[in-house]
């Protein structure tokens, strides 16, 4: 194993540990992550929910998913804002922290994918931060600069729903992460294919 890693984060948990050592060998997984969060500063704001779904040769792996809710409810009370979606949520509950710990084992050292996923990892990195974990290690691939690279733009921004109008996306009722990880999922291998990614 390399010294830094032998070195580094001896405080840090065994899953943590884990994990730091998926990187020898690169992966031919993708994970497609969508994040509901309470706002846009990762550092006052906190994330409810996880939506992840697995790419492998270009097939979306419609049975390995990961997806929970992280019922802040101290968090969003103090801030004012209703909790009702998290109540009603079908998906698995978790506290933040084991929902971090569930999502790292899954994810490994696949590489994200997401709509501004460098949010997400932000997010995620200030968790990792308050349980003595590092940053994470994984390669990420963003959806809008993607298709910005796709088509030599530089100077505006898409939404979600409107990269899905671009490429004849089919609308879902989006009820939960996991379906905008899974419309989010198809958007990337359309992408892909046309940008030549291997």
């Amino acid at each position: 194993m390399i010294d830094w890693l032998k070195n580094s984060n001896k405080n840090s948990p065994e899953f943590w540990k884990e994990y730091l050592t998926k990187f020898e060998n690169k992966s031919n997984r993708y994970v497609v992550l969508c994040t509901e969060t309470s706002g846009l500063n990762p550092k006052k704001d906190v994330i409810l929910s996880f939506g992840a779904v697995s790419i492998i040769e270009d097939s979306i792996r419609i049975g390995d998913v990961f997806e929970v809710t992280i019922p802040q409810y101290k968090y969003l009370h103090d801030n004012g804002i209703s909790s009702d979606f998290l109540l009603e949520s079908e998906q698995p509950k978790m506290s933040e922290w084991q929902a971090m710990e569930k999502f790292i084992e899954y994810i490994g050292n696949s590489t994200l994918v997401g709509h501004r996923i460098n949010f997400d990892v932000e997010m995620i990195n200030e968790v990792l931060e308050k349980m003595a974990c590092g940053r994470l290690k994984n390669e990420a691939l963003d959806l809008e600069i993607m298709h910005k690279k796709l088509n030599d733009i530089n100077n505006a921004n898409f939404t979600i729903e409107q990269l899905g109008t671009l490429y004849k996306i089919p609308k879902t009722e989006r009820v939960s992460t996991t379906d905008d990880a899974y419309t989010l999922a198809i958007l990337f291998l359309k992408l892909k294919s046309r940008l030549n990614i291997i």
